[in-house]
């Protein structure tokens, strides 16, 4: 596979086209991930679907499972099914194999650009900008530290709790800035895209908010996710995170994706393996700790 000439999350993105179908993404560059990251390989499916849709259609969701610990080191296929063609709607079907197995399997559907119908919202929750929150990483868990280091390509201000008004009924709540530091280019799919990635940092960690101190091991079991409204992800995103569940060694956490203007562009629901933390496993597993299927 050809090196690209640019890098960050251009370069994650710049999928290799092998045939008609087949894509293969360049591995991970980490000093901290063994595994590969969910939205890495989340991204560069969307990608490779995105590449065999016509041109008038965006996608509005995906859904996606990880089935076992892809290795970061190593390059990703990505195997595009053509499940649906329909004149405004369109389904495709992405598995992403390492070594001839199946570690991520995700469908997204794509939506034709123009149609019309009422209109509603959420409303933002108020919270500083993100101008004005100090980056403290010293109240962080040990792994949202270490991830966050791994991320540098990325602003993330996590919001201090005490700074804005909580749900009451929320059991874990956790409220994000977040956006690209690299300018990036001025492609509607190619921020959505970059988005997909971007939503599996730190949502997981919401889970973990009403359990603080507790050492668990981590991973992501599932993701789906909503595009709803134009953004950029270079430009300031709030990421309202709440989890509304934690039991048997899994939480479930969903996110709310606000632009600095209030719209309400994304909507994400993960589930995530939240195991109390076994002698000789690491907060961020291995792929030989990875759930099996």
């Amino acid at each position: 596979m050809n090196t690209p000439s640019f890098h960050g999350i251009q370069a994650i993105l710049d999928l290799e086209r092998i045939d008609k179908d087949i894509f293969r993404g360049r591995a991970m560059e980490s000093k901290v991930f063994v595994r590969t990251f969910g939205g890495h390989v989340a991204g560069q499916a969307l990608v490779a679907a995105t590449r065999t849709v016509d041109d008038d259609k965006r996608v509005h969701s995906l859904h996606g499972y990880f089935l076992r610990g892809g290795k970061a080191t190593e390059e990703t296929v990505y195997l595009v099914s053509r499940v649906r063609e329909g004149r405004s709607f369109a389904t495709r079907k992405v598995e992403a194999m390492q070594n001839g197995e199946v570690i991520f399997s995700m469908q997204a559907s794509f939506h034709i650009a123009g149609d019309e119908g009422p209109e509603h919202r959420d409303e933002m929750r108020r919270v500083p900008d993100p101008e004005d929150i100090k980056f403290k990483t010293d109240e962080m868990p040990a792994s949202l530290k270490g991830l966050i280091s791994e991320w540098a390509d990325w602003d993330i201000r996590v919001v201090p709790s005490a700074s804005y008004e909580s749900d009451e009924r929320s059991s874990g709540q956790q409220v994000v800035w977040f956006r690209s530091k690299q300018r990036l280019p001025d492609d509607d799919t190619f921020h959505i895209c970059t988005l997909a990635y971007m939503s599996d940092m730190t949502l997981l960690f919401s889970s973990m908010v009403p359990h603080p101190g507790h050492k668990v091991q981590m991973a992501s079991l599932d993701h789906a996710m909503w595009f709803l409204r134009p953004f950029r992800a270079d430009e300031w995103l709030l990421y309202d995170q709440s989890s509304p569940s934690a039991h048997a060694g899994r939480a479930l956490t969903q996110g709310k994706i606000f632009d600095r203007a209030g719209n309400l562009v994304a909507v994400t629901v993960q589930e995530g393996l939240t195991r109390t933390l076994r002698d000789g496993t690491s907060e961020l597993p291995t792929p030989k700790q990875a759930p099996e299927g």
